[in-house]
């Protein structure tokens, strides 16, 4: 009988999100793929550093060892690594007890195809173009920051996992992120005023808060092992919706934090997120240096980067 991953949470995660791979890549972008794949072969029994994505993947994989939670947590490599220079990621695998048994090795191509296949609830790159091809098809990733934390703690046992999102082009679409940028701040609250009662559309990630809040049903509230977050920059009046959709949504986020222009990553470091997704490099960029970080690229690029270059000024 064939390995079913239907009802399971399924996770993509590359080998730069993994594992510390930062030389190897600088080998790659100066000197090419043939010296990139000729040093991974002459150093592939030195055991690669934990990466970014590291902790929230040990953590995911302790879950099947709750009980009555057993193979609920699916794991796969998705490289784009030949088979011949991925030795070295198997071997670092092994090496800190992951049982990551599958993989997806695509020898330069795009990984985009087969995330459907595999039924995959969230991808993890540092590739953006795998990453964006996965949000077009509405596929929860993001773009693992890779600058930010160097030393991740591959010994500590995390007890609960701890996942924090944005909120505009996240969780919900861009909607009101477009007419904020496009008509200002008034025009963005009277809207959201006018709109309380009316849910935001999904975002990317939506799918995949379901998917989680449905996992922490199986637990009384306080023994859940996945605690969640939402951190938004928006603030009163533009609250209610937020929290009349995800009540319409019947989903469980265990802390809100409507920061109207604070900065998140002090908030992050203080909820002591394992992961944090957001769609603007001007927030994922500073939060990477106290929690790991991803940034969930817009599916309109060019107004993504009209909001950063607005924010950031």
């Amino acid at each position: 009988m064939a390995y079913d991953l239907d009802n399971k949470l399924v996770v993509g995660v590359s080998s730069r999100a993994l594992f510390d791979l930062t030389y190897e890549n600088r080998i790659f972008e100066e000197d090419g793929v043939e010296a990139y794949c000729q040093y991974q072969i002459e150093h592939e029994n030195e055991v690669l550093s934990p990466g970014p994505g590291f902790p929230l993947v040990k953590a995911l994989l302790n879950l099947n060892e709750l009980p009555g939670r057993e193979g609920r947590v699916e794991v796969i490599i998705m490289s784009r690594n030949s088979p011949d220079t991925s030795l070295r990621v198997f071997k670092a695998i092994e090496h800190y007890g992951l049982n990551i048994t599958r993989a997806v090795l695509a020898s330069g191509a795009s990984l985009a195809p087969y995330l459907t296949a595999f039924k995959t609830d969230l991808f993890l790159s540092a590739y953006e173009d795998d990453v964006q091809r996965a949000i077009d098809s509405n596929i929860a990733a993001g773009i693992i920051c890779t600058e930010g934390i160097q030393t991740y703690d591959c010994e500590h046992q995390i007890r609960q996992i701890r996942i924090a999102f944005d909120g505009d082009a996240v969780l919900f679409s861009d909607e009101s992120e477009r007419i904020y940028q496009e008509q200002g701040l008034e025009a963005f609250e009277e809207n959201e005023r006018r709109n309380a009662n009316n849910p935001l559309q999904a975002g990317p990630f939506a799918k995949f808060l379901k998917t989680l809040s449905e996992l922490q049903k199986d637990f009384p509230g306080e023994e859940a092992p996945i605690r969640t977050a939402l951190v938004t920059t928006r603030c009163a009046p533009a609250h209610e919706r937020v929290i009349r959709t995800l009540r319409a949504w019947d989903v469980r986020i265990d802390e809100v934090f409507f920061l109207g222009g604070i900065r998140k990553k002090d908030v992050l470091q203080a909820f002591g997120a394992h992961i944090f997704f957001d769609d603007q490099s001007v927030h994922t960029e500073p939060a990477s240096e106290v929690v790991p970080a991803a940034r969930v690229p817009y599916k309109n690029r060019d107004v993504s980067e009209e909001i950063e270059k607005k924010d950031s000024s």
